[in-house]
């Protein structure tokens, strides 16, 4: 398929994991891709893999937590390509800590990066997405909709993002479509912490017995950005396994 040829996309967080597999999918489906990180090499990497394949990405240096980043990223992204088609925002951090123990500067570190990102990426980029009638897809998480231990700024963050993206399909529709992901056990990088005990218990909680892929998660992305999804606005989409179904109780 080459649903995007002659489309522009953003993905922020575009260095690994999701934002990774999702540049590579846009791009691969013709999209001239704009990827933003903090970690240069292997953002760089990234780009020079989607060049090799014969498509068009830029890399760009951006913390998503500062106003001005976006604005050189802006910049940089009119300079390259013009106005962008499509946003995914995906950049993200957490720090694992029950809400007595998490510093009030680890709170605000996780607010910044997971969840002000989004409001400075529309801030900078609506007016593009106006223009070119596109869209803007965020990645939250079941962490959303489920408590688990540890994780009070994030599921504050990604539950924050879906009740955002209501607000911004009902504040820019009908011009631009505002979506959301929420993945649950992904296997990316940041499971290289987890011990395998640990990944085959998540994995068995899911209902289809195993943990995702970031390409999976890539192509519930790339399907929102398309005009497969035209009637589609204000909507987050679960991609988990059936994590979020699965229940042991009897």
């Amino acid at each position: 398929m080459q649903r995007f040829t002659g489309k522009t996309a953003l993905v922020t967080g575009a260095a690994s994991g999701i934002g990774a597999a999702s540049a590579l999918r846009l791009a691969a489906e013709g999209a001239t891709v704009i990827l933003a990180d903090i970690a240069d090499s292997a953002g760089e990497a990234v780009a020079k893999n989607i060049l090799a394949d014969g498509g068009r990405a830029a890399y760009v240096h951006c913390d998503v937590s500062a106003e001005a980043s976006w604005q050189y990223l802006h910049e940089r992204t009119r300079d390259f390509a013009g106005p962008v088609d499509i946003v995914h925002n995906n950049a993200f951090t957490h720090v694992d800590a029950a809400a007595h123990e998490l510093t009030g500067d680890g709170w605000d570190k996780e607010i910044a990066v997971n969840l002000k990102a989004l409001y400075l990426g529309v801030r900078t980029f609506v007016d593009d997405l106006r223009t070119t009638r596109g869209c803007f897809v965020a990645t939250s998480s079941v962490h959303a909709n489920f408590g688990l231990p540890g994780r009070p700024a994030y599921a504050a963050a990604k539950g924050g993002i879906c009740a955002l993206i209501r607000q911004l399909a009902v504040e820019y529709g009908p011009h631009v479509r505002f979506n959301s992901v929420l993945p649950g056990p992904i296997l990316t990088d940041v499971w290289d912490q987890v011990s395998e005990a640990d990944q085959q218990l998540s994995a068995r909680a899911t209902a289809l017995g195993r943990l995702g892929a970031a390409d999976e998660v890539a192509s519930a992305v790339a399907f929102l950005a398309s005009a497969d999804a035209s009637y589609i606005t204000g909507a987050d989409l679960t991609v988990d396994g059936g994590w979020s179904v699965k229940k042991e109780s009897k």
